[in-house]
């Protein structure tokens, strides 16, 4: 992050409570009807319960919460009751459950000390232990999980094909790729990535005359809380004067803040050459973590005035694979599994599993800052957004924040009072042609086969794929290009 104000965008979150992570409650002892409620309902509402199907006797609910620590108790047949096998304590409304969800998976709680820990319901409940696999069955996993066999076998398979491809096999027939100066002020970059209905673009240093490093959606949303942070010293006049190339030495000077003044060093220039073979342009994405990597070739001997030919993305090697798969899938078994039998993005977790990588949304009266800061603090890229049954309405992306550019509206925007849902309006206007609203929130149901959700993700403009329920369209997960690649290159 960039200064102590960035070092708190966790805080700020959880304080504007309005990151959700899907819980499941589950109620297995019984009853003719089980409702929920809790400190996150003020203890004012009772939320339904429903029956697990295959298990009449165990009831459960999914409802999202902040991060944060949170009590619960269960209403059934007319009486409060609490699960004795879940973490409880004695409080305010008698004895209650206790459950704490933490966004950062490093994030130690400090509990109150007269919580009683439990024991695990799976363990001392062999019959509720027996109707969750049941369910689970019933529900999605109707073919056999992957063996570790064909999994290693698709590995080599998908390996094998990209080491033979070259980067050279991407690049369009014709098209147009943009680069920026690095002494072009901030401002005026800014606007140039809108109009191009571009999310980044390589920087060109004239007095090198070498590419220098690439601008992106991510700068842009770092400048954006600076501006808004009353500490800060870069102003909104400032951008008028200031250059890319000084934002840069900022960013770095702030990133060595950051980090305790230990020696840290420039970020380097990462691209590839067109006769790269496609394996190891999809690893420098990967482990850089870049959405991107420019394509550059130069016929000197020194590298001397390289040409830009292409971007290369995941999107783009994902085409090749799919194309080239399309004919022998007998040959790759595993793309006719469905998703939901294989190990591969960020899911609601499944009934005695823990939240072990939460999955975050957000209610479209979110405020702006708060999606800002998930999307720099949790390392993502976007961010559902859904309604108070968890029904997916839309989606926001670090790409959006070039929306803010259209009649300069970043210049009399206040972070905290735009909510997404108006960011998201403002910017409906100026997707890229290739990116339509109907590819930003593309969908899935957790039986669609694997081969189906990578040809979705291998179309222009679509970066991620949601995972709803079918009929409610309740948010069950994501999967994106890079889990994608990450399963199959690990």
């Amino acid at each position: 992050m960039l200064s102590g104000s960035m070092d708190s965008a966790r805080d700020d979150v959880v304080a504007a409570g309005t990151v959700l992570i899907p819980m499941r409650f589950v109620w297995p002892y019984g009853g003719r009807s089980v409702y929920l409620s809790g400190s996150f309902t003020r203890w004012s509402e009772l939320i339904q319960m429903s029956p697990v199907e295959g298990g009449p006797s165990v009831f459960q609910v999914i409802h999202s919460l902040a991060p944060g620590y949170h009590q619960y108790k269960f209403y059934v047949d007319g009486e409060w009751r609490h699960d004795e096998h879940q973490p409880y304590m004695s409080g305010e409304f008698g004895i209650v459950n206790t459950v704490l969800l933490a966004t950062d998976p490093n994030f130690i709680p400090i509990l109150p000390p007269d919580i009683a820990s439990g024991s695990n319901m799976d363990v001392d409940n062999e019959a509720f232990r027996r109707v969750v696999r049941l369910t689970d069955v019933s529900l999605s996993d109707v073919l056999p999980r992957i063996s570790d066999v064909d999994l290693q076998m698709s590995r080599q398979r998908i390996s094998a094909f990209l080491s033979m491809r070259t980067a050279y096999e991407l690049l369009p027939e014709s098209g147009k790729v943009v680069a920026l100066d690095v002494d072009m002020p901030v401002k005026q970059a800014f606007h140039i990535l809108h109009e191009q209905g571009i999310p980044m673009a390589p920087l060109w240093d004239f007095c090198k005359g070498q590419f220098v490093g690439v601008l992106s959606a991510l700068d842009f949303i770092l400048i954006l809380r600076e501006i808004g942070n009353h500490g800060s010293n870069l102003t909104e006049e400032e951008l008028e004067t200031h250059t890319v190339s000084a934002w840069k030495e900022g960013k770095f000077y702030l990133n060595r803040q950051n980090n305790g003044h230990r020696t840290a060093f420039s970020r380097p220039f990462i691209h590839a050459g067109p006769y790269e073979n496609l394996k190891d342009v999809a690893m420098k994405i990967l482990q850089n973590e870049v959405s991107t990597v420019p394509i550059v070739h130069s016929s000197s001997e020194d590298g001397s005035f390289p040409q830009l030919l292409h971007l290369a993305s995941l999107s783009g090697i994902l085409k090749c694979i799919c194309r080239y798969f399309r004919h022998c899938s007998s040959s790759l078994p595993i793309l006719q599994l469905p998703i939901s039998a294989i190990p591969v993005g960020t899911w609601v977790p499944k009934i005695g599993e823990s939240n072990c990588r939460p999955l975050a949304m957000l209610r479209p009266n979110a405020p702006l800052a708060s999606a800002l800061n998930l999307l720099v603090q949790a390392q993502v890229s976007s961010i559902p957004i859904v309604d108070d049954t968890d029904t997916l309405l839309d989606i926001y992306c670090r790409s959006d924040i070039t929306s803010l550019a259209k009649d300069k509206a970043y210049t009399h925007i206040n972070l905290d009072g735009m909510t997404v849902n108006q960011a998201l309006q403002l910017g409906q206007d100026s997707y890229d042609p290739y990116e339509l609203r109907s590819q930003r929130c593309q969908m899935c149901l957790r039986s669609d086969s694997l081969h189906k959700v990578m040809e979705r993700l291998a179309n222009p403009g679509v970066r991620r794929i949601v995972i709803v329920e079918a009929g409610s369209k309740r948010v069950e997960g994501i999967i994106s290009l890079r889990d994608i690649f990450k399963f199959f290159l690990a």
